[in-house]
């Protein structure tokens, strides 16, 4: 018996007040902004991994992490867990690596968005279009 390999991988939306935080990868299409995510690392919590990737990728801290739901991923075998959080504290310090620009955003001001099959535009989704 074989049983496939997967790499689960978080994603979290971190809001503040009325405000969403989303950035933008370099691999992304020029405009498209998302949530956060990162791949979790061997003997790490997903909690954890939660925590490391904003404080890694944006120098944020957060608190009231929940989970939202999951999506089966096969590109390759990839298990996208999503999350909410909320901002704790620190300023926006991009690591201009995995990121390459983020910004608190409102309803009113939303960037280019990811696709409505995504975990990363449901997360969006439910934030932007509550009830």
């Amino acid at each position: 018996v074989s049983y496939p390999r997967v790499s689960p991988a978080i994603m979290v939306r971190v809001t503040r007040g009325e405000a969403i935080l989303l950035a933008r990868s370099p691999r992304f299409a020029p405009g498209v902004f998302s949530v956060l995510a990162g791949f979790v690392d061997a003997g790490e919590s997903l909690e954890q991994t939660v925590r490391r990737e904003v404080r890694e990728e944006v120098g944020l801290e957060i608190a009231d992490l929940r989970y939202f739901t999951s999506q089966p991923w096969p590109f390759p075998h990839s298990l996208m867990i999503g999350y909410t959080a909320e901002w704790a504290g620190g300023e926006l310090a991009i690591d201009g690596v995995e990121i390459i620009e983020a910004a608190w955003f409102t309803r009113e001001t939303l960037p280019a968005l990811p696709h409505a099959m995504s975990l990363s535009r449901r997360l969006i989704d439910d934030w932007r279009l509550p009830g």
